[in-house]
């Protein structure tokens, strides 16, 4: 059974991962860290947070595990292998991945977890920066309904939306979901604000009149008035949208379907990361539409 006394292991403490965390500190939770730029977590540190000198310790010494990093890649390496997750917490032991990654890579950790008797979830999460900080992102989770409600004040410390959506993977590809349907948005949100500027209109009064109708969404009342500002600052990198639209297309072509306005977006992401904003934020898709 999980307490405020229970030590929470936090693997990334990238734009997400560090103000998850820092809501869980101020909830009350002991917080052991990894990452591997340590001066990342310096703030987490300055709070109480303990320093793990490898994902080995920090999975012995956690009650619960969660982890948020970039790419497939670094899922494999924290969980699998000699030193990761799977191998070195004790039995009981309950693991989150919350970055966005492959399906049938939760599947696998699922497997590989209930082996040792550890309790796996996959949780990727919506919301950027701004719902991250605010404790208001959208969790979609992946798992066994008993484990989902014995972490569910964790995730309502994180999250305000947070729905198991079925077994292990289905996290995942709800999260797909999520990027499909984020990513035909963006294109309409940079077209929309270029059109609006291109027929002498105030885009930001345009923006007023037409967030709160039936073109709203997170990407025109958020993301717009950054591009209108010019804040390219990441609120989620243009790289890991990248990354995350790659599964999602990946995964519809093994289902057999077409997703022709992903392909586009993707098309498009991968054209603003040659120019340099691979490290900015996803809003920075407008430098393309106003550059033609």
């Amino acid at each position: 059974m999980l307490s405020k006394g229970s030590t929470i292991g936090l693997i990334g403490t990238g734009v997400m991962g560090k103000s998850m965390a820092r809501n869980l500190q101020k909830d009350g939770y002991p917080i052991n860290v990894f990452t591997r730029t340590k001066e990342k977590a310096h703030e987490l540190l300055e709070n109480g947070a303990v320093w793990k000198e490898t994902i080995a310790e920090l999975a012995k010494d956690s009650e619960v595990i969660i982890t948020m990093v970039g790419y497939p890649s670094d899922v494999e390496n924290v969980y699998f292998g000699g030193d990761g997750i799977i191998e070195n917490a004790e039995n009981g032991t309950y693991v989150i991945d919350m970055t966005t990654s492959k399906p049938d890579q939760a599947i696998e950790i699922a497997r590989k977890a209930k082996k040792r008797n550890i309790y796996a979830l996959d949780a990727p999460v919506s919301g950027g920066d701004v719902g991250a900080r605010n404790g208001a992102l959208a969790i979609m989770v992946g798992g066994d309904q008993e484990v989902f409600d014995e972490v569910l004040p964790l995730f309502k410390i994180m999250g305000e939306n947070i729905i198991l959506q079925g077994d292990a993977g289905a996290g995942q590809h709800t999260k797909m979901v999520n990027q499909i349907a984020i990513a035909t948005n963006m294109i309409g949100v940079c077209e929309a604000i270029v059109y609006a500027k291109k027929a002498g209109l105030n885009p930001s009064r345009v923006l007023d009149s037409i967030s709160t109708g039936a073109a709203g969404s997170f990407s025109l009342s958020k993301l717009a008035p950054r591009m209108l500002a010019g804040d390219y600052e990441p609120g989620f990198y243009v790289k890991h949208f990248i990354k995350d639209m790659t599964i999602a297309l990946d995964s519809a072509q093994e289902m057999g379907l077409s997703t022709p306005g992903l392909e586009l977006s993707l098309k498009l992401y991968k054209e603003l990361a040659e120019k340099g904003e691979s490290d900015s934020g996803t809003q920075a898709l407008i430098k393309l539409f106003e550059g033609n």
